[in-house]
């Protein structure tokens, strides 16, 4: 892919594509510590803003909201370009910050997220940008350099967002990400003025069913958070099948929202969009109990529990920068069912501690293999998925991988939560179920690895094979 120059770039950092690479990285990099910082300030929030009732929603509604996001961005990216549907997310994410850092009552502050979770359907242009603009040579190094973005806000963003809190008010923690989008936008503007990037495909129509899906997913999404997050006290039957109800609106509207066979990981596109969401469901079923654990059954306090996460993030960073200087010397089956199977020693050593009491620091150190699995085949999927994109199809492969992932952690989480209630009195079971459980997503993982290649590996991939349902 050669520059209006006649040269193409050759380093994801050159002067053809640095602005737009640091812009693209700045703006990740804020809202993922947005993401994580929100975590820390919400108790401060919530009793500043009288709005503990609607605790819960200011987590669930901003993912309900980008799920229908993703949707409209990604068939809007396909028909016009990625240029215009990038801006309008990163003012929507600053806007959307700014409303809940300004916010006189919890109602405000709530409606500040739903805009903010709005905005984060920016990585879906900004994997067409990748597309358009990156030589394919050089996509295993950006996305590389897109994992690692997250892990400096997963190391310092806790820590900063509560000293914020502490000493200036929880109000800077959105208000200095607003303002700091400013600098990311000056870069990126130049950027954007490549003419590939206004350019789509018309005959790409909007797709109303898909919108409705996304509706629908969202919606169910946030009923899923809702019921199991104590944000109602419903009878417990209504709240399985309310629990239940969503997942099955959920499966049925996701063949709307991702090429055919996804549901069934059909070799090729359809098996890297679903692995996307396998992965996530996997990783997030264990990384999110095993600070509890460590805490709960081993007595560490936050900060050392914590450290498991730090091992995790410094992991995943890593893996990220080895897998981008490995680039294509590694069969993409090889490292996919690698990066798997680290996850799921991860998750299976941090069973064996908790059930044999083992010292913890077995857990925080195998917890940094699960990080590195990730780093290694986090990229690696999103190199796959242009691959075997074309390009009127890039917008919506992007959205669809990124809501697949999106409601894998979400039907995860709430599948753990419903385990960990239900063992809730029976000790330490309770702690290792969402191991168990992350350990049976994996050991399905390894066995279909190798469909994420079609039976016939080509360099240009038939149309009929990003073509989504409906």
């Amino acid at each position: 892919m050669e520059t209006e120059s006649g040269s193409a770039p050759s380093t994801i950092f050159g002067p053809q594509l640095r602005r737009l690479t640091v812009a693209m990285l700045v703006l990740i990099t804020l809202s993922a510590f947005e993401a994580l910082a929100v975590t820390t300030a919400m108790p401060t929030i919530s009793s500043d803003l009288h709005g503990l009732r609607l605790y819960a929603l200011a987590f669930a509604a901003p993912l309900a909201t980008g799920v229908l996001a993703m949707v409209v961005i990604g068939n809007w990216s396909d028909r016009r370009g990625p240029r215009l549907p990038l801006l309008v997310t990163v003012v929507l994410f600053t806007v959307g910050v700014l409303i809940s850092g300004l916010a006189g009552s919890m109602t405000v502050f709530v409606l500040g997220r739903v805009v903010q979770g709005v905005g984060t359907a920016m990585v879906v242009p900004m994997y067409v940008v990748v597309a358009r603009v990156y030589p394919e040579g050089l996509h295993p190094k950006i996305f590389a350099a897109f994992a690692a973005a997250w892990v400096v806000p997963s190391l310092v963003g806790p820590l900063a967002a509560g000293l914020v809190t502490e000493h200036l008010g929880w109000r800077w923690v959105f208000l200095g990400v607003a303002a700091l989008v400013l600098p990311a936008v000056a870069l990126l503007i130049p950027g954007l003025r490549d003419a590939r990037l206004a350019v789509g495909s018309p005959e790409v129509a909007w797709v109303p069913q898909r919108i409705v899906a996304g509706v629908v997913v969202g919606a169910a999404v946030l009923i899923l958070h809702t019921v199991t997050g104590d944000a109602v006290d419903w009878p417990p039957m209504i709240m399985v099948a309310a629990a239940l109800a969503a997942v099955l609106a959920v499966v049925i509207a996701i063949r709307q929202l991702a090429p055919e066979r996804t549901l069934r990981f059909g070799r090729g596109l359809p098996a890297v969009v679903g692995y996307r969401g396998l992965i996530g469901a996997a990783w997030i079923a264990s990384e999110v109990y095993l600070p509890l654990m460590l805490k709960q059954r081993f007595g560490l306090s936050p900060s050392a529990a914590g450290l498991v996460l730090t091992a995790g993030a410094v992991a995943w960073s890593l893996a990220s920068w080895v897998q981008g200087r490995i680039g294509s010397r590694r069969s993409d089956v090889l490292v996919v069912r690698l990066g798997t199977a680290l996850i799921g020693v991860g998750a299976g050593m941090a069973l064996l501690t908790g059930a044999l009491g083992l010292p913890p620091l077995v857990a925080i150190v195998s917890w940094g293999l699960a990080g590195s699995g990730m780093g290694l085949m986090y990229p690696r999927l999103s190199v796959l998925l242009l691959r075997f994109s074309t390009p009127s199809q890039q917008g919506f492969n992007s959205s669809a991988g990124q809501i697949a992932e999106f409601t894998g952690m979400a039907l995860s989480l709430a599948g753990t939560a419903a385990l960990f209630a239900l063992l809730i009195n029976s000790g330490v079971i309770a702690y290792l179920a969402p191991f168990a459980f992350a350990l049976i997503i994996v050991a399905a993982g390894v066995l279909i690895s190798g469909r994420v290649l079609p039976s016939s590996t080509v360099a240009e991939p038939p149309e009929s094979v990003a073509e989504p349902v409906g």
